[in-house]
């Protein structure tokens, strides 16, 4: 199996903190509903200073790069553009800790 399993930090922009939930909760089931992400369920966590994390499972490469021309996917990817900022998760502080710890996100 060749899937993929990727961690990424979406610190959302002034304001934006529930938009930024709603889009991230909804990300998934629209990934799945174009057949990109396996059946294992994402883990969803907020920081302290509001960053959300998401942890999901790509089904392939191959999914990652059929994602980059997809319609759906593209214009979910712009309405998280307007929420939100992509950061590297090292730049989220509890990164940095040898057990870092989140809050759920439900």
């Amino acid at each position: 199996m060749d899937s993929r399993i990727v961690i990424v930090a979406y610190k959302p922009k002034p304001g934006m903190e529930s938009e930024l939930k709603a889009l991230t909760l909804d990300h998934y089931p629209k990934l799945k509903e174009q057949d990109l992400v396996t059946d294992r369920i994402p883990v969803i966590m907020q920081s302290q200073d509001g960053t959300i994390i998401e942890v999901f499972e790509w089904k392939s490469s191959e999914a990652i790069q059929q994602a980059h021309t997809n319609k759906a996917i593209g214009q979910m990817w712009v309405e998280f553009s307007k929420v939100c900022d992509y950061i590297p998760i090292g730049q989220v502080a509890e990164s940095s800790n040898l057990f870092a710890d989140y809050s759920p996100v439900s």
